[in-house]
């Protein structure tokens, strides 16, 4: 496979991931916002924590920077483990080792954005 195939690949996987965000967007926006403007016009008294959906915003945000760092984290260093792997098949456990620490990550943001949604 040339590099330039390769490129237009990755392009072209760009693309569909930004319309399928787009389309979600499209999709499940409107219906927040709705129910936002429901709840605000049944409210007797405003809510002293905030408004709920900056707070659903942001544990969402808290949670998708752990999942896109864990991402990272594990491929390079499963790349690493399984390079090491390939010369010394005996570190196997300590490769899984290390790859479960970098899923730990994970593990954070979602306690992150469950704090999050606790305040509200």
């Amino acid at each position: 496979m040339t590099i330039q195939m390769f490129r237009k690949r990755i392009v072209l996987s760009f693309f569909i991931t930004l319309a399928v965000l787009l389309l979600s967007g499209f999709l499940f926006t409107p219906p927040l916002f709705a129910a936002d403007a429901a709840t605000q016009a049944v409210a007797v008294e405003p809510s002293s924590g905030g408004d709920l959906m900056w707070v659903v915003i942001a544990a969402s945000i808290a949670f998708s920077f752990g999942a896109l760092a864990a991402g990272y984290a594990i491929s390079h260093v499963g790349a690493a483990a399984m390079g090491a792997m390939s010369e010394k098949p005996e570190i196997g456990s300590q490769a899984l080792i290390f790859i479960a620490l970098a899923e730990g990550l994970v593990v954070f943001g979602f306690i992150t954005a469950l704090m999050i949604l606790g305040k509200a």
